[in-house]
């Protein structure tokens, strides 16, 4: 199937017995890093079916979810796929469409893209979180779940472990 020219992000999160929010990263098995489950759409699909089946293949989880989706849409230079001649010269940035998932079941069966996952607090997540954008993406998840409207929590600059 042909690769389209979107992106998806998709948080899956939780909240604890304690009633802490946590935030699942993955961990990937190529490069390292911590990221959240991401992935390109294929065909036709269009975001929201895209996150359902990236959420199944990378996380194991079910495809019957409420997705709460999020404002933060990531800019993506064509050059970073490899598919990027697909789309046509006119095609120069893709989004990113991001997305939080509430889940129950904490146990993810993560794809071989990853080779661990772990539940985090915000502030532990925002620490391995590779990239701004979707940095900005976890801050304004947050920030919804907590109630604080856009301006009760102010998004800082944080070291990320690579």
């Amino acid at each position: 199937m042909a690769r389209a020219p979107f992106n998806v992000l998709v948080y899956p999160y939780h909240k604890s017995a304690e009633g802490e929010l946590l935030y699942a990263l993955l961990k990937r098995s190529d490069e390292g890093w911590w990221q959240t489950i991401a992935g390109g759409g294929e065909g036709d699909e269009t975001p929201e079916q895209a996150v359902r089946r990236e959420a199944s293949e990378e996380g194991g989880i079910s495809k019957e979810f409420a997705l709460l989706e999020l404002s933060t849409v990531i800019p993506v230079p064509v050059t970073a796929f490899e598919e990027s001649h697909l789309w046509g010269d006119d095609v120069y940035v893709i989004p990113k469409y991001c997305f939080g998932v509430a889940l129950r079941d904490t146990n993810l069966a993560i794809s071989s893209e990853h080779i661990e996952y772990r539940w985090l607090r915000y502030d532990e997540a925002q620490k391995l979180i590779r990239y701004d954008g979707e940095r900005t993406a976890l801050w304004e998840l947050h920030s919804r779940l907590c109630g604080d409207g856009p301006r009760g929590l102010t998004p800082r600059p944080v070291e990320h472990a690579v």
